[in-house]
């Protein structure tokens, strides 16, 4: 990756990104591959970075992207340089969005369909205007406004991205605590006084873990350095260390390579393996880690550390701080019981509807099965009256056939048998002997009188 994408990685749009740090302790060196891009978390993000991977390969623009400062980009003015890029560059741009375009109306049809919105005709340009990513008024090319849009909501998007995860959080803490609290309604007093206790051991031995350094700390960054790097701690160099772990050696740790370095941390608290171990409150703490450090590192916030703000870090009292990191079971509750009780409101809500939608469903269904029912009746009488009338048919077909009766009420073509009989019992037959000669058994004829003569 080049260093004109610096803007744009403020935006988490990374094109290659590895997600661990470099491990100095494997022999032979391996050729170090990227791994997959990690996702932005943004709907969009399928397309945002296939539009970016497209503008790189053009000469020009990239050209601009070297020498462009995070204002140029987000301010939108480095879009203007779109129509100065290569046809076939905008002839995939424009592909790009037509796939986009369609991708969204999929969208937007499972929505009214699982809404049960009735619309049977549905304004598709009325409803992309929800989108903000792209212009919804032009739904064919890739235009300089789009590539605005793109940037400038991947922008607003990204820096509400993190609030959005603690929010998901809360709700996820909240989920747990109503089903454990619903549960334990559920069993008698001693078998609720078993579940308490068996839970308050796990919550105990998940606390019991080895010191956590706090993130971005000497103490941390030597223990990367030695564990993970191979390195000598007392041979420590934080310029070093910044080049070690900027993976794809652009110039800047982003997010994802800053929290690739509070792994070792991470494993002392949390094991998959482990019943008492949460991950989702695992990738909460990495979370609170990363904000932790961007708010005492990144002094221009891009989102981004550069060298020098690294190296500027490091001349703070805070890096020198030897106290331990507080976790999320060292800190208050991330919801009030109000919070809570609110929750299980609209839980409750949640579920009086899905009953209501799934009784209507019922009662659909079971009007199918009443009209299915009255369909297979009028095709068996359907199918009965077609064998009918083909047995009506067969049997008027045999009538029109049959010869006509004589005037003894007999079949006429019985008459003319019994006349075939008679005259076959008339037929004289004549012998033959041996040789095949037919027999002179006849009497000779007398001889005819001759005609007698005059004279």
């Amino acid at each position: 990756m080049t260093g004109g994408f610096k803007g744009l990685i403020l935006l988490s749009l990374c094109l290659v990104v590895w997600t661990v740090p470099i491990d100095r302790k494997q022999d032979p060196p391996q050729e170090e591959k990227p791994e997959e891009n990690a996702d932005t978390g943004l709907y969009y993000d399928r397309y945002l970075r296939e539009v970016i991977e497209v503008l790189e390969t053009d000469p020009h623009f990239r050209e601009k992207l070297q020498s462009a400062n995070t204002e140029d980009i987000k301010n939108g003015r480095l879009s203007k340089e779109l129509d100065l890029v290569g046809h076939h560059v905008r002839t995939r741009l424009d592909e790009l969005k037509r796939q986009e375009v369609s991708r969204l109306r999929m969208l937007l049809k499972a929505k009214l369909d699982s809404t049960n919105a009735q619309s049977v005709q549905m304004d598709h340009a009325s409803l992309l205007k929800q989108f903000e990513h792209l212009d919804p008024h032009n739904q064919n090319t890739f235009e300089p406004k789009d590539l605005e849009l793109l940037i400038t909501t991947a922008t607003k998007d990204l820096e509400n991205y993190d609030a959005e995860r603690h929010e998901e959080f809360k709700r996820y803490e909240m989920l747990k605590e109503h089903e454990r609290r619903e549960y334990l309604k559920g069993l008698d007093q001693e078998k609720r006084e078993k579940e308490e206790k068996r839970i308050e051991e796990l919550k105990e031995k998940h606390r019991k873990h080895p010191k956590v350094n706090a993130p971005g700390s000497v103490d941390q960054l030597r223990e990367v350095w030695e564990e993970t790097d191979g390195l000598d701690p007392q041979e420590f160099n934080p310029k070093t260390f910044f080049k070690l772990h900027d993976s794809n050696g652009d110039g800047v740790l982003d997010e994802q390579e800053l929290e690739a370095l509070f792994a070792k941390e991470l494993e002392k608290v949390y094991d998959p393996k482990n019943e008492e171990d949460d991950m989702m409150e695992m990738e909460e703490e990495r979370l609170r880690m990363r904000e932790h450090v961007m708010q005492n590192v990144d002094i221009n916030h891009d989102r981004l550390v550069s060298l020098e703000e690294f190296l500027k870090s490091t001349e703070k009292k805070e890096f020198k701080d030897q106290r331990e990191w507080e976790t999320l079971d060292d800190t208050k509750p991330v919801y009030t019981e109000e919070e809570l009780l609110r929750f299980e409101v609209e839980l409750r809500d949640k579920e009086v509807e899905l009953g209501r939608r799934a009784e209507k469903l019922q009662q659909e269904q079971e009007l199918l099965k009443e009209r299915s029912k009255a369909l297979e009746a009028q095709k068996r009488e359907y199918q009965q009256a077609v064998m009918e009338m083909s047995q009506k048919q067969k049997e008027q077909q045999a009538v029109n056939r049959q010869p006509p009766l004589g005037p003894n009420g007999e079949l006429q073509f019985q008459k003319e048998m019994h006349k075939l009989a008679n005259e076959d019992s008339q037929v004289v037959k004549v012998p033959v002997d041996q040789n095949g000669d037919v027999k002179n058994n006849l009497p000779a004829e007398p001889p005819q009188n001759l005609p007698q003569h005059t004279s």
